[in-house]
């Protein structure tokens, strides 16, 4: 699934009233993925990427659908892009509880065909290449390095990949933000790659795995066995490890982020990555990833959320979320020096003039907006797991 998709490790959404953005009635019943919160804010391709949004939630539908047959689901998966052209086009026999994405498609598709053709084009040319991906991770598993980044990239950095399309084509941002690739596909590898960490244990509840092989084969003879309380000290060593793969992502985040003008396209991309830099924090040398749900406190999650509004206040939050990281670091780990070096290289970036600005600056009006959106993003943030009320406080254990 996607990282719009609230499957699996995807489960980040909630619900909200689209109709005036997109006019589509049964927009209103749908939860809304990883960076749709800001689509309460308005900027001109919002209706884009809400069809966009719900195109992939329908492609994610049919991939995640265990009761079809392989021998039909490669064949849909391939081919899905082509359906957005086929005004009658549904699938009525899905099991899934998102299966109304399937059944009212026709309604989909025609808000799809009514978008300009430069939307079009975008979307399209995704729905494709994910596609593609999807129909190749189907029976594959993930087992090197390489294959997660592949994977991330046909789940998520695609999703990143088109809307910096959809912002360029739309001129809310300059084109090299749709034509830089390689950054905008960091951008999602960076949140699935997060989701992945984070979600360890009910992904092997679920029986999925997305740990790569090459990694925690070194720590142990199965992935399950980190679930295990004796293995709790090299379950923690492999989860360091890859969330310093995953800070790996954070310059070309913080590239990305620096180049939007807009300012409802930067709180759209710039939240949910400060979100995925608390959460790797709170997640780090971390036995409770093994044990339950490592959640961010809700107030300190509202503080992100309020304060991820600038590069600058984006950089400080980063920065104090990496010597959070850094300062739980066991000098017996074996990732130590690897995790120093990227945190090195990320407080260079973060440092210089990284000071966010007091909310007591902000005009009644911004703090109005702000808090609205903090109180829409709190039902986010309160969707990301299914399991354990209770919040988990970084560093604990």
């Amino acid at each position: 699934g996607t990282i719009f998709a609230p499957s699996s490790h995807r489960k980040q959404y909630y619900s909200c009233d689209r109709t005036q953005v997109c006019g589509c009635r049964l927009l209103k019943k749908w939860p809304v993925g990883t960076l749709s919160h800001v689509l309460h804010f308005s900027f001109s391709c919002s209706h884009a990427v809400c069809i966009f949004y719900l195109v992939l939630r329908a492609l994610d539908t049919i991939e995640d659908d265990m009761t079809i047959s392989l021998e039909t689901k490669v064949p849909m998966l391939h081919e899905f892009h082509s359906y957005l052209y086929q005004p009658e086009w549904r699938y009525t026999e899905s099991k899934e509880k998102d299966k109304q994405v399937l059944e009212d498609f026709p309604t989909i598709s025609l808000e799809f065909r009514n978008l300009a053709e430069v939307y079009q084009d975008v979307i399209t040319d995704i729905c494709r290449k994910m596609g593609v991906g999807m129909a190749e991770y189907l029976e594959k598993k993930v087992n090197s390095v390489q294959d997660l980044d592949k994977y991330c990239h046909y789940v998520a950095g695609l999703v990143g990949i088109g809307l910096s399309r959809l912002f360029s084509a739309s001129e809310l941002e300059d084109p090299i933000v749709g034509q830089d690739t390689e950054l905008a596909n960091s951008m999602g590898l960076f949140l699935q790659k997060t989701n992945i960490i984070r979600d360890y244990l009910q992904d092997q509840l679920e029986g999925r795995e997305f740990w790569p092989r090459e990694v925690w084969s070194r720590y142990a003879k199965k992935l399950s066995d980190f679930a295990k309380p004796e293995n709790a000290d090299v379950a923690v060593q492999c989860l360091n490890e890859l969330i310093t793969n995953a800070l790996h992502h954070v310059p070309d985040v913080l590239k990305y982020l620096s180049r939007l003008k807009n300012q409802s396209v930067f709180n759209f991309c710039a939240i949910p990555q400060a979100m995925a830099i608390a959460t790797l924090a709170a997640c780090y040398n971390n036995k409770q990833v093994f044990r339950g749900v490592v959640k961010i406190r809700k107030g300190q999650a509202v503080t992100v959320m309020m304060d991820a509004t600038n590069v600058q206040a984006v950089k400080a939050i980063i920065y104090q979320y990496v010597e959070e990281i850094y300062q739980k670091i066991p000098s017996t780990d074996p990732s130590s020096n690897k995790t120093q070096q990227i945190i090195a290289t990320v407080r260079t970036m973060s440092l210089p003039s990284s000071t966010i600005v007091s909310r007591n600056h902000y005009s009644p009006i911004y703090l109005s907006c702000a808090m609205l959106l903090a109180a829409l993003s709190w039902q986010y943030l309160s969707a990301m797991s299914k399991a354990s009320e209770e919040y988990i406080q970084a560093g604990e254990n």
